[in-house]
């Protein structure tokens, strides 16, 4: 080990000490020099006064300088044992923070470091304790996410390559239905990737500036994505209203634009029951409310808020066969943060009502 590592690795002792003996030599020198700055002053006034006989006068200084000495030795003394001590407990949050980082780059995560005080120094303890807790919430979420990322791959890619192995062997003969279930599959392969692509430009916009946010008028925008699937809900026999209040945001028109698509896709593929889907937009106060309602299965009030987390399905084994992959919602949750609004849903009956607010300003 180097010596400069080596000083490094000491750094909180070797520091204490360094500055005790800085202050030592301050405080033995300014203590010193009034001292002798007395001493002279003293001898000077008792002369002046005279009524001492020069031997007298001689044993009176002699006996001042003695003293003297002796309250600088013992002042000296007792100021670098309290500075000392004082340093010490004011540097020990910072040997607390070094043996936390040594832990950290093991790859251990730290227990948090204690707070004694409120200066610079525990402010840079509150600010290493909340570094320690987002490291470990960051790697929480990936591991979550590379286990999602694998179960979600795992069932497709099996489904594929078991069937393509049967053809491969001759145990199956190929058809038009099983061609279009293995492009399906690879069709739901090909969402989730680009939903994940999507994700990840997110999280990167969050904490960039929002370069590309503009004035629209919000109506105009429902309008066009409502056109977009007027000829679907057609084919399907399903009716539609749309009740929207013009009004100027300033947002990013590209990231509004798909979240109201996939809230109409949404309603539009779990469509259960009778009636139609209503979009309604209106002003409330300081937000503008975009909702998106329609006849769908109950989601229970313990689920609604998961719905939102990425990856999160209610029912697997019917969004898996509906080629749903639980991260159009956390997208859509992703990009109304980065708005600061908010999104959620309503569960009435056999009515689901999503919905988003935008900050009017």
């Amino acid at each position: 080990m180097s010596i400069r590592k080596r000083i490094i690795s000491k750094f909180p002792k070797g520091f204490l000490w360094r500055l005790s003996a800085l202050n030592f030599l301050v405080v033995a020198s300014a203590i010193v020099v009034s001292g002798l700055a007395t001493y002279n002053t003293a001898c000077f006034l008792v002369d002046a006064m005279g009524g001492l006989e020069e031997q007298r006068q001689q044993q009176f200084n002699a006996t001042l300088f003695n003293y003297l000495w002796i309250f600088i030795i013992t002042a000296i003394f007792m100021g670098s044992l309290l500075h000392f001590y004082m340093t010490k407990k004011l540097i020990r949050p910072i040997r607390s923070l070094i043996e936390s980082t040594k832990q950290l780059k093991k790859g251990n995560y730290p227990d948090p470091v204690e707070v004694t005080s409120q200066d610079e120094v525990g402010e840079l303890a509150v600010q290493f304790n909340a570094l320690i807790q987002q490291l470990h919430t960051n790697e929480q979420h990936r591991q979550k996410l590379v286990s999602d990322l694998s179960h979600e791959f795992r069932t497709p890619l099996t489904n594929l390559n078991g069937y393509l192995q049967s053809l491969e062997r001759g145990d199956i003969q190929g058809n038009q239905e099983l061609y279009k279930a293995l492009y399906q599959e690879s069709q739901r392969l090909t969402v989730m990737i680009e939903q994940l692509e999507q994700l990840k430009e997110w999280d990167y916009v969050t904490s960039q500036t929002y370069s590309q946010s503009r004035g629209v008028d919000i109506a105009n925008l429902i309008d066009q994505c409502v056109a977009m699937f007027k000829l679907q809900m057609e084919e399907k026999d399903i009716g539609l209203s749309i009740n929207v209040s013009s009004c100027k945001l300033h947002i990013h028109e590209e990231g509004i634009q798909q979240i109201i698509n996939n809230l109409l896709e949404n309603a539009i593929h779990y469509y259960n029951g009778e009636g139609g889907i209503h979009v309604l937009g209106e002003q409330q106060n300081s937000v503008y409310q975009i909702l998106v309602s329609g006849p769908s299965d109950f989601i229970p009030e313990h689920e609604r808020e998961n719905i939102f987390e990425r990856f999160y399905r209610l029912d697997t084994s019917r969004s898996r066969k509906t080629g749903g992959s639980g991260l159009g919602l956390a997208i859509a949750k992703e990009i109304i943060d980065r708005h600061g609004g908010e999104i959620g849903v309503i569960s009435e009956k056999n009515i689901n009502t999503f919905w988003f607010t935008l900050p009017l300003a």
